[in-house]
């Protein structure tokens, strides 16, 4: 904690003397438009009239911070904790101490549609306008998800009537190269195309390892009338990342191995993640108070290669034994998810006895497809006392990689899963009096899953239907504050079925929020101050009569406070401060659905960090007629549980971060940061004491935008 107030002092004496620069004009509160398009389920509403937290990282913060992930971009967020990214692989994050499924990539939403679904490997930020973190029950809209909240990704949209562009090379730590290219280009005022696309090629602090990403995703508008647009968007990446499950912790020690040491084997290669997706949406404006939106989405995903990995059973670990022979696994695996969206929402604005309605009616249909093609070699029981060579062993105190010939996995998994889901929503928010809002929605969804064993040919179907109704009241003291509370239910599913065959029951959310929404120096800094609490039953937890199966009987609950605080201090110092209190455990004696493990009521969530904070603070100069823009930057994460169903933790930490961007011309942009500045030992999350992610090191990187 003493580093964290350190670094916190370090951040504000840099900001005194900001102060002391010429004052520039407060910058306006915030809010959630894109021009000329619209976002599907979210109506029209100013920030402070929403009985809602929400959190806004906007393009201006990505660029400050150099950030190129989404996992980066939402460590801004306090109440976003990363989970286990499947060794780098995807996207795994909890929002208010709640992940889903830890064997698929967290959900988000693209433009209001489900995109984050597959394997396609860490979302890329080029192309994103902005993230948005839309925390609270929103079941009654969104349906079938986490009860903390959802990402929402607002991409970058073509512009009419101006042709315009960007152009960026950088060059950083570990010879990472990257190269960014962002083109409008307008015919007339009735059609407009954006070129987005990038090129990344990258060593690592970890022995061994390199990356090459690319992504081509452009945006087409066109004008159909005054009133209609339709646009499409393109998203095509392509990834070569090898598998890496990080360090291990020797007898719970994680510093007993450099953090940049590999254990798995380079002859493996890399993992193939590939993402190809469309979505096309129509927009048609009745009047200045009826809107349709109507569309549709098509992604789909693959991620295909080999690994090795440490072995997790304690039974066939041999570095438990003597503390330096590492037993490992190879595995293949060939996955491929084929996910579609179609949907309709009507929004009107009315008054009915006098009263003023804001009304969202709509309807949707979600298909997903996952197959999943899956190999492994295990290594055989310690007391056996096998061989090097049958285990599959690699010192961890001095790796020599290509020891063995290379595993031939045999077959372990060949499953195809199919959910099907049809909703329809409603949702109306009634102006009371001049202060008092009130929010009704109600969600009706029908959901069907098939699980197709291709090895047994075993087919099992099953259909479940669900209403989830969400209430919400907002009061609104002045332009300046308004109080809220907000109460919903909703589920998401659980994909497998039990030891007799029986599908999983879907697991039941319930959950509660209240805050206020507040401006200061006339709403220069716009803030929010919330507490929730979510309460999910149905969790899956091991089978005690049936070793390796699982049952839909755990419970789990969350609850805490968050912070959020952005805009500009006198003396035009831009701010964003971001804290949360997450309070995640256990409500049930169970064991986890892995190993068996015991989990106690009590027991921590994993992953999940009690208390966090990210503190940013810029300032802009004048220096000899050019802009210098000068900034820094805390994130401080607290302890987390690091293997459930033990007591081994990943320590807190606090990283500091600099970064600046000079304009010597309206048309360039010279641009620098520096992470992790005082080059801190962390870790970001972990699977299992074998499986734990190591933070980079100290890390700068540089380069030139152009814009014309």
């Amino acid at each position: 904690m003493r580093s964290l107030k350190f670094a916190i002092g370090c951040l504000l004496a840099g900001a005194a003397p900001l102060a002391t620069a010429r004052a520039e004009e407060a910058a306006p509160a915030e809010e959630l438009v894109v021009t000329g398009v619209r976002q599907a389920y979210r109506g029209d509403f100013a920030q402070i009239e929403i009985p809602q937290s929400i959190a806004v990282i906007d393009q201006q913060v990505l660029r400050d911070n150099n950030i190129l992930r989404l996992t980066d971009a939402l460590d801004l967020n306090a109440g976003v904790a990363r989970q286990n990214n499947f060794g780098g692989l995807w996207d795994a994050y909890a929002v208010r101490g709640f992940a889903g499924d830890e064997n698929l990539p967290s959900g988000y939403l693209v433009n209001g549609f489900n995109g984050g679904r597959g394997f396609g490997g860490p979302r890329d930020v080029s192309g994103i306008e902005r993230i948005e973190v839309l925390k609270g029950p929103n079941a009654a809209l969104f349906g079938r998800g986490e009860p903390g909240g959802t990402v929402n990704i607002v991409t970058k949209q073509a512009q009419f009537g101006a042709t315009q562009g960007t152009v960026s090379a950088s060059y950083g730590s570990f010879d990472a190269f990257r190269a960014d290219a962002d083109l409008n280009l307008a015919a007339g005022d009735k059609i407009a195309v954006r070129l987005i696309g990038f090129y990344e090629n990258a060593d690592s602090f970890r022995d061994t390892i390199e990356t090459e990403r690319y992504g081509f995703m452009p945006t087409v508008g066109i004008k159909l009338g005054e009133a209609t647009r339709l646009t499409y968007n393109l998203e095509l990446t392509r990834q070569k990342v090898p598998f890496d499950r990080g360090i291990v912790a020797i007898g719970g020690k994680l510093d007993a191995i450099p953090r940049s040491r590999f254990l798995g084997e380079p002859g493996d290669g890399p993992i193939e993640a590939n993402v190809t997706g469309h979505q096309l949406q129509l927009q048609h404006d009745f009047s200045n108070a009826w809107s349709l939106l109507v569309g549709g989405s098509y992604r789909q995903s693959s991620l295909e290669g080999f690994s090795t990995e440490a072995e997790l059973a304690a039974a066939r670990q041999k570095l438990f034994v003597d503390g330096r022979s590492l037993s490992r696994q190879r595995r293949f695996r060939d996955y491929d998810a084929d996910h579609y969206v179609l949907r309709a929402e009507l929004s009107g604005d009315f008054k009915v006895g006098g009263l003023r309605n804001r009304l969202l009616f709509g309807a949707d249909f979600d298909q997903f497809e996952n197959s999943q093609l899956f190999l492994r070699f295990r290594p055989p029981a310690v007391s056996g006392n096998p061989s090097d060579l049958a285990a599959n062993i690699i010192d961890v105190t001095a790796p020599v990689y290509g020891r063995f010939p290379l595993r031939t996995p045999g077959p372990q998994t060949n499953r195809l899963d199919v959910q099907n889901a049809y909703g329809i929503y409603l949702q109306d928010q009634i102006t009371l009096s001049p202060k008092v809002q009130v929010r009704f929605g109600g969600r009706f969804d029908r959901f069907s899953l098939r699980t197709l064993n291709r090895t047994s040919n075993v087919d099992q179907r099953r259909t479940v239907e669900r209403f989830s109704p969400q209430v919400g009241v907002v009061w609104t003291a002045s332009s300046a504050l308004s109080l809220f509370a907000t109460y919903g239910e909703g589920f998401r599913s659980n994909i497998g079925a039990t030891a007799s065959g029986t599908i999983f029951d879907p697991e039941t959310t319930r959950s509660f929020e209240a805050g206020a929404k507040f401006g200061l120096l006339n709403n220069a800094l716009t803030g929010t101050i919330a507490y929730f609490r979510l309460n999910k039953t149905n969790v899956l937890a091991a089978d005690p009569n049936n070793p390796g199966f699982s049952l839909p009987i755990g419970k789990a609950r969350s609850q805490g406070i968050e912070f959020d605080l952005n805009g500009t201090l006198p003396g035009a110092i831009d701010v964003l401060l971001s804290y949360a209190f997450v309070d995640a455990e256990a409500r049930s004696d169970v064991r986890e659905p892995n190993f068996g493990l015991a989990v106690r009521v009590g027991d921590r969530l994993i992953n999940v960090p009690r208390h966090s904070l990210n503190l940013q603070a810029s300032r802009k100069f004048a220096v000899a007629g050019t802009e210098l823009r000068l900034g820094a930057g805390v994130q401080h994460v607290g302890e987390r549980l690091g293997e459930t169903g033990t007591t081994f933790e990943l320590p807190a930490y606090t990283l500091t971060r600099l970064f600046a961007n000079w304009h010597p011309t309206d048309a360039i942009e010279v641009f620098g940061q520096v992470s992790n500045l005082f080059n801190e030992t962390y870790y970001t999350n972990s699977f299992a004491s074998l499986w734990v992610q190591p933070g980079a090191p100290r890390t700068a990187s540089g380069g030139v935008r152009v814009r014309f």
